[in-house]
């Protein structure tokens, strides 16, 4: 299989990398992560310009990508430049609103006029789809929501808000107006919007009572879109680590001719390429009928190999990899938020068994 990218995708990677290097300094990105709205809205404009939303779903669906593969690209340079806009909601609700032909709030999302988000998270239920317990009272038109949904990517600045419930049918897919209901934004760990929705007998649009099988096929693409950032983000990782090693000296020479450090760089380099690997394997996958399988397996090993490459990054910068100013300390707490995102390390090794055994 040949892997090389087509040449819309390399320009997309091309494009997005000089963009972020130039307009999201480690500096501007730390100070918009964490002040509300935990992004910048000028610079979300200016990526949808570009195209990046686009990329994100296929030509008959409004876009011009939405391959495993155009996502992947797109991800891994959001993770080399750090980037805290609100990516990952938003695709999220792209690929629900794409598979039920909502061609209007595709295409507001990829011209960047409108953010949406995914509620799908409750206190309960952060895998697993059947502990989700908020129920939808009504039917049609006449639907109401009550309950709480918890780490709402994205939910703090988005017009829109999907919400998964429970109906007579299963699981079903819910519109509301972010105004209708309680939404408390915050800013994640690592930076970043989320938010709780809080729901009370809240007024909702049915786009779907049984939207199960697109709710997962979402839920993986978002899985592949974080696997892949946390491959951009080894490699910054890597790179830095590589030239402080070159430039730090101790006993009148680079710490870099340390044989011991050379064998650590060198262990958890083969770490990072064993975990480009699986993400190009996934990406191929999205679209087959064994997606999930590849796509929890991907996830898994992303997570034991992120745990590694941050600690492994920390302690060969010494004390300066835990300050503040330093942007390796907040690329290597990226890296380990992302396990915790869409089911960590342990619930992707429980899914991958599961569904192996099946």
């Amino acid at each position: 299989m040949d892997f090389t990218h087509t040449e819309d995708r390399r320009m997309i990677s091309d494009s997005l990398r000089r963009y972020l290097a130039d307009q999201y300094g480690i500096e501007h990105r730390n100070q918009a992560a964490y002040e509300a709205p935990f992004h910048d809205a000028s610079k979300w404009a200016e990526l949808a310009e570009l195209g990046i939303l686009g990329a994100l779903v296929t030509e008959d669906q409004g876009g011009f990508g939405g391959h495993g593969f155009d996502i992947a690209v797109v991800f891994e340079e959001l993770g080399r430049g750090l980037c805290p806009e609100p990516m990952l909601g938003n695709l999220l609700a792209l690929r629900l609103y794409a598979a039920l032909g909502q061609s209007d709030r595709v295409d507001a999302i990829v011209a960047g006029t409108a953010r949406a988000a995914l509620a799908v998270h409750e206190t309960d239920a952060f895998v697993d789809l059947d502990e989700i317990s908020i129920e939808a009272n009504g039917s049609g038109d006449s639907v109401t929501l009550t309950g709480r949904k918890s780490v709402v990517y994205g939910g703090n600045s988005a017009d829109h808000i999907l919400v998964v419930a429970k109906n007579a049918s299963g699981l079903g897919l819910y519109e509301i107006a972010p105004g209708d209901a309680d939404v408390m934004g915050y800013a994640m760990i690592d930076g970043g919007g989320a938010a709780e929705v809080i729901l009370e007998n809240t007024k909702a649009t049915t786009l779907s009572e049984n939207a199960r099988g697109i709710i997962e096929a979402a839920l993986d693409a978002g899985r592949l879109a974080l696997c892949a950032e946390a491959v951009g983000i080894m490699d910054v990782l890597r790179d830095t680590v590589k030239d402080y090693l070159l430039q730090r000296q101790q006993f009148g020479r680079p710490i870099a001719l340390f044989q011991a450090l050379q064998h650590r760089l060198v262990d958890f380099s083969i770490e990072i390429e064993q975990a480009r690997s699986i993400v190009i394997l996934a990406a191929s996958k999205l679209g087959a009928e064994d997606r999930a399988l590849h796509i929890a397996r991907a996830k898994n090993l992303i997570g034991r190999a992120g745990k590694l490459v941050a600690e492994e990054a920390i302690q060969m910068h010494g004390g300066i990899g835990m300050t503040w100013e330093y942007g390796a300390s907040h690329y290597a707490k990226r890296l380990i938020m992302i396990d915790a995102q869409l089911g960590d390390t342990e619930d992707q090794l429980r899914t991958s068994m599961e569904l192996a055994a099946a």
